[in-house]
């Protein structure tokens, strides 16, 4: 038994099994970010990612199509491949945090001033309404903003407030307004 398993296990080399893993994990992880990024409107970058993600897939699904029927462990290596990418590439997506938020703040009247003020320091544009809570005045902040930029933001309300009612959301279409972008480059 332990003998068939050996078997199992060294029937491809390791080499081999290297480089399905690791191809197999970037052509997903890219398969992810091309998505992203034709979904957010990013088509040249997204098209480049494309053409990136079939050369890998021709070559590596090619190798292991071939051998599967006498080495198994090349399509187990291969789905482990696939699952690891898809983990690597949802975690690359939230570090690259592509795209535009609008982001609602219900704090405390007292505080808004402050809180204001240093979001408009920091280069945010910041749309204050007047709002009344259960028992208090409150403050409703608006603001538009990178995703990138989405930790900050949160970071500076929670200085002033940490009682704040914060609502983010990600936005397809906006028009008018301010937002400071440096995001040009790849649209």
């Amino acid at each position: 038994m332990w003998e068939a398993i050996w078997n199992f296990l060294t029937s491809v080399p390791l080499w081999e099994i290297c480089l399905i893993f690791f191809a197999k994990v970037i052509e997903v992880s890219t398969s992810t970010l091309r998505i992203i990024y034709i979904n957010k409107g990013y088509r040249k970058l997204g098209t480049v990612l494309s053409m990136l993600e079939i050369l890998l897939w021709v070559f590596v699904a090619s190798r292991v199509i071939v051998g599967v029927a006498s080495a198994p462990l090349k399509g187990i290596i291969y789905s482990i491949g696939f699952a690891t990418g898809v983990y690597l590439g949802s975690i690359l997506e939230n570090k690259l945090a592509v795209g535009k938020i609008f982001i609602q703040a219900i704090i405390m009247h007292n505080e808004a001033e402050k809180v204001v003020k240093e979001l408009r320091d920091a280069g945010y544009g910041v749309t204050v309404i007047d709002a009344q809570g259960k028992n208090k005045s409150r403050k409703v902040l608006m603001m538009y903003s990178n995703r990138k930029n989405k930790d900050d933001i949160l970071r500076i309300i929670n200085e002033w407030d940490d009682d704040a009612v914060i609502v983010a959301n990600e936005v397809s279409m906006i028009k008018g307004g301010y937002i400071n972008t440096f995001r040009k480059l790849a649209k």
